[in-house]
């Protein structure tokens, strides 16, 4: 008769070490994933340049004071070249002048504030004062 320790597996002769961290797999799968970042972040900047939501630098003599979208490629800007400032339409292919003016001796600024955006703010206000006090 046989004791029951005889029937224990206690040898482990399939045994399979663990995959090694670096391997061609591995790789890649992380140089697709930092090219897929890479396209995210180049499509990123061309949707913020192509959309002008990048402001331009001024260059040169001339400065681009405002610009405004009227229709899906049409754009009405406004240019400084000295103390002149053009008013352009601006379409693909076509650049013409609709106004000339001089430069104003105040540089535009933000809109008039709005009254009700003003009491808001003051409520506001007087509300988070209130809380910390």
């Amino acid at each position: 008769m046989l004791s029951l320790p005889v029937f224990a597996d206690t040898a482990k002769p399939n045994y399979v070490p663990p995959p090694s961290v670096i391997s061609t797999d591995n790789m890649l799968q992380m140089m697709g994933g930092l090219l897929l970042v890479l396209m995210i972040i180049g499509g990123a900047a061309w949707l913020l340049k192509r959309f002008s939501l990048i402001p331009a630098t001024a260059a040169g003599v001339i400065k681009v004071v405002a610009a405004s979208g009227v229709g899906q490629r049409e754009r009405v800007v406004v240019v400084e070249i000295d103390n002149t400032w053009l008013v352009l339409g601006v379409a693909p292919g076509r650049v013409n002048k609709l106004h000339a003016l001089q430069k104003p001796s105040d540089p535009p600024g933000p809109a008039q504030a709005n009254p009700a955006a003003d009491a808001f703010a003051d409520q506001l206000n007087q509300s988070i004062h209130k809380d910390h006090a």
